[in-house]
């Protein structure tokens, strides 16, 4: 007698930069992760993660019972997965890192393009600020720097921490950041003083833009991809005069966090609706109690398009995202009414 599949969940994140993956077993242990660049493709980035994370497991050993997404295209790659959980990143990543740290009280999380604040009370995140439309101080920011410098971004970090005197470097915007960066290079800064500095100022506005008006507690902690820079880890520990923890899966906390909200939502609608929760890649038979695992293999097989329209049965011309799999409408989100409701087939 064989022994039945284990359950397990799966997470993604999908931004603007980067594509994030997990998969979590039934005890919400990582059991695969998965980091690749979206490359402006979200759903050939969701497609090659849904991949590398399948290549991590044994299939037949291991069942993945529900799908959830986060993101800045988590509606598209949601319906694309048939995922039960769609929620936006500050849902994902306060519940990811409560869960893991639950005496958190801050969390500052930077990624390529975006970043965010989210202050906890109780394990639960009472106020949040996100960053406005610049991404200064922000992990392109860094990229971009690195390649003005001729230095692997990833190596910013360890050359940082060698510097006995940080340059000055305004970062309130990028334009006036890389002016002030080219001048420092000139009057002969040396370059761990350059790489320092411009680990200083991500921190410093950070703080003074994302953190304006926010009360930061200890205990902190710090993700997103520039959480792997020790030298911005550095940075925010002098500023704030306290430790900065950083999780070694902090970069993938969204996907973490969206993973546990997927396990609790087949855990809260009971084995009678254990599946999916949509016509996804899972089929209509992963509904019931002991239906199919997810198919990792199907998504490749599926041909997923978006087509945008605008609806004019009012004053509001909302323009509607439909989403079709092999031509058939399977989602469809932006009317602000009824009246433009495009009903899937």
């Amino acid at each position: 007698m064989t022994d039945a599949p284990a359950n397990a969940y799966l997470g993604i994140d999908i931004g603007s930069i980067s594509t994030k993956g997990v998969i979590v077993d039934a005890d919400r242990a990582i059991v695969a992760r998965s980091y690749l660049w979206t490359e402006g493709n979200p759903t050939d980035a969701a497609r090659r993660v849904v991949a590398d994370l399948g290549a991590q497991i044994d299939r037949d050993a291991v069942r993945v019972r529900a799908v959830g997404t986060t993101g800045s295209a988590r509606r598209l790659v949601g319906a694309m997965l048939g995922a039960a959980v769609v929620k936006n990143e500050i849902t994902a990543h306060a519940v990811g890192t409560t869960y893991l740290h639950p005496d958190v009280r801050t969390i500052l999380e930077i990624g390529g393009q975006d970043s965010k604040i989210i202050c906890v009370e109780g394990g639960i995140a009472v106020d949040y600020a996100m960053n406005t439309l610049c991404a200064a101080g922000t992990g392109a920011f860094l990229s971009s720097q690195a390649a003005r410098l001729d230095v692997e971004v990833e190596e910013f970090g360890a050359i940082a921490l060698a510097s006995k005197r940080p340059a000055n470097i305004a970062a309130r915007c990028t334009v006036f950041a890389e002016s002030d960066l080219v001048h420092k290079i000139q009057v002969g800064y040396a370059r761990e003083d350059i790489i320092a500095g411009l680990c200083r100022a991500v921190a410093s506005n950070y703080l003074n833009n994302v953190g304006k008006g926010k009360k930061i507690v200890a205990p902190v902690v710090f993700q997103g991809g520039v959480s792997k820079n020790a030298g911005v880890v550095r940075a925010f520990e002098d500023m704030l005069g306290m430790d900065v923890l950083v999780d070694p899966d902090g970069h993938l906390m969204g996907a973490f966090g969206v993973a546990l909200l997927a396990a609790e939502a087949v855990a809260a609608a009971g084995a009678d609706a254990a599946g999916m929760g949509r016509d996804g890649i899972a089929g209509a038979a992963s509904r019931s109690a002991g239906g199919e695992a997810f198919d990792f293999d199907a998504v490749g097989d599926f041909a997923f398009k978006t087509r945008e329209i605008e609806c004019a049965k009012c004053a509001n011309h909302c323009e509607i995202i439909c989403v079709y799999r092999d031509d058939q409408l399977i989602d469809s989100w932006g009317n602000r009414c009824d009246q433009g409701a495009v009903r899937a087939g």
